[in-house]
């Protein structure tokens, strides 16, 4: 597999090299490389660099006499262990909210281009650039649309983000259980009939505050998951629609959704009004940048701009921003085709990982057309081998150098993007077939192999876990005491974000 970059001059990625002299922009050319750096192919020409790359550029090429912040001075003051470690470029183009750079709060230069080719794009009405991570996208989108004592849908594995969110706007929750895979150790993990269920829930949901004289602010759902699992939106949205309530979709492992035939379809493209989505993940911008976008006028964008305001920096990294604008002009130049490659390698990757005994891939076949699982998230189970994900993880790491993007009680979780090469898949695939041949026992019954460990029920419909005896607000403030775990016990997700709003104790 190959990994795609930009080589642009005076680029901000291009760290550590002579500042450039001259002011001209040029034409950008987009080159492939693979693992060891050897350039494989070409892809097409673009006229110019993006409007905030290109703004952010010329501002660091002046020659400024600087007296504002930040304090290393345009890197002339960078610290040397740092700067030895990534060059100057960063410190260079580390710049603050300078007249030519626009402003992130009120935009009107290259911010505002920036956003709206994004926009454009991904099928929004409107985009803003995050540089608090998707949290801060899902929290601005939930104070939009809720308010104190205003109910919000929402599954009960929710990212923590979705509590935090209600902390802060003072909503109340509404919970809908989610089904949960034993076998997987994983929220929705039957797909089938999760599909059906997920809407029912919702519509159960809404009739039961309907019965209590309330109407739900908003409902928030996620898809895709973390192990790349999809959600049918589009009977969701009419639902949502039809009272006009929004619909919220942590779609924060989803930003590459769209752009390929074989992936699922996007969340706006099934009628979600909100979509929160962590531009870093598989798309190629910094670490920490994330989008919102907005479709239609069911949702108040002056409340999502204020609520925006209060919960980011008013002083944003101009690299993060910049690398929204490169992310997109990448996806741009190729949109159709650029993750050809990239599921090419999961695809025939996932085959041959199916083929090592005692190790399975989690998929779904095809429902209604409906593609159900992301191609490009592998996750991996073990426990047929009489091994957990942990200590999948730990064998894998040690002796093959193969990092996961997350570790399960019985599986491990890998992103395939574009920088994912072959010889790293080599890697990975020796690593399990090792794994396979040294703690396969095909002798013993496969059933019962691994199945030792104690679980913690995360989700139980028996014990009412939908109702609530304080709110998230209320929660978050009361006085708290630490309750010993039961010996043995493991607490379910524990590795998990999606699960991390969960507590789960016992004072045996």
């Amino acid at each position: 597999m190959v990994t795609a970059f930009v080589e642009m001059e005076r680029s901000i990625i291009e760290l550590g090299n002579k500042q450039d002299k001259t002011t001209t922009i040029g034409k950008t050319r987009i080159v492939t490389k693979d693992c060891n750096g050897n350039p494989t192919s070409q892809k097409t020409l673009v006229d110019e660099l993006p409007p905030l790359v290109s703004a952010l550029k010329s501002s660091a090429q002046q020659n400024a006499a600087s007296f504002h912040f930040p304090g290393h001075n345009r890197g002339r003051a960078a610290p040397s262990s740092l700067s030895h470690l990534i060059g100057k470029g960063p410190f260079l183009h580390d710049l603050p909210e300078l007249p030519e750079l626009d402003n992130l709060f009120s935009p009107a230069g290259p911010i505002l281009d920036a956003q709206k080719q994004v926009a454009k794009l991904f099928g929004a009405s409107e985009t803003w650039f995050l540089v608090g991570g998707t949290t801060c996208g899902i929290q601005a989108a939930v104070m939009a649309t809720c308010s104190p004592g205003h109910y919000l849908i929402l599954p009960r594995n929710s990212d923590i983000s979705a509590i935090s969110a209600m902390v802060l706007s003072g909503a109340l929750p509404k919970y809908i259980i989610p089904e949960y895979d034993f076998e997987w150790n994983i929220a929705g993990g039957s797909l089938h009939p999760s599909i059906r269920l997920l809407l029912w829930q919702v519509d159960k949901a809404i009739q039961e505050l309907e019965k209590e004289g309330q109407k739900p602010a908003a409902v928030f759902v996620t898809s895709l998951t973390y192990h790349g699992v999809s959600i049918n939106l589009t009977k969701i949205s009419k639902l949502c629609h039809l009272r006009r309530i929004p619909l919220i979709v942590d779609e924060a492992h989803g930003a590459h959704l769209g752009f390929h035939p074989r992936l699922p379809y996007p969340a706006l493209h099934q009628g979600a009004d909100i979509a929160v989505q962590s531009t870093h993940k598989v798309l190629c911008s910094l670490t920490q940048s994330s989008m919102l976008h907005m479709l239609g006028n069911i949702v108040d964008r002056e409340r999502i701009c204020r609520c925006l305001q209060t919960l980011q920096s008013t002083s944003p990294s101009y690299l993060l921003l910049a690398s929204f604008d490169a992310a997109r002009a990448q996806l741009s130049a190729n949109s159709g085709t650029v993750f050809n490659q990239a599921l090419e390698l999961a695809v025939e990757t996932k085959n041959t990982i199916n083929e090592i005994p005692g190790i399975s891939v989690l998929d779904f076949p095809s429902f209604s057309n409906f593609p159900a699982i992301d191609p490009l998230r592998l996750s991996i189970g073990v426990w047929l081998l009489g091994l957990s994900g942990f200590e999948a993880d730990e064998i894998l790491c040690r002796d093959y150098g193969v990092v996961p993007e997350l570790i399960g009680i019985r599986s491990i979780t890998l992103a395939v993007t574009l920088g994912t090469c072959r010889k790293h898949i080599q890697r990975l695939v020796s690593g399990l077939r090792n794994l396979s041949a040294t703690n396969f026992l095909p002798a013993i019954h496969q059933g019962e192999k691994g199945d030792d460990m104690e679980y913690a029920v995360p989700f139980n419909n028996d014990n009412n876990s939908g109702s609530i005896r304080l709110s998230p607000r209320e929660a978050f403030f009361a006085r708290k005491r630490k309750l010993r775990r039961c010996k043995g016990a493991v607490i379910s997700g524990a590795a998990d974000p999606l699960l991390s709003s969960i507590v789960i104790c016992s004072t045996g």
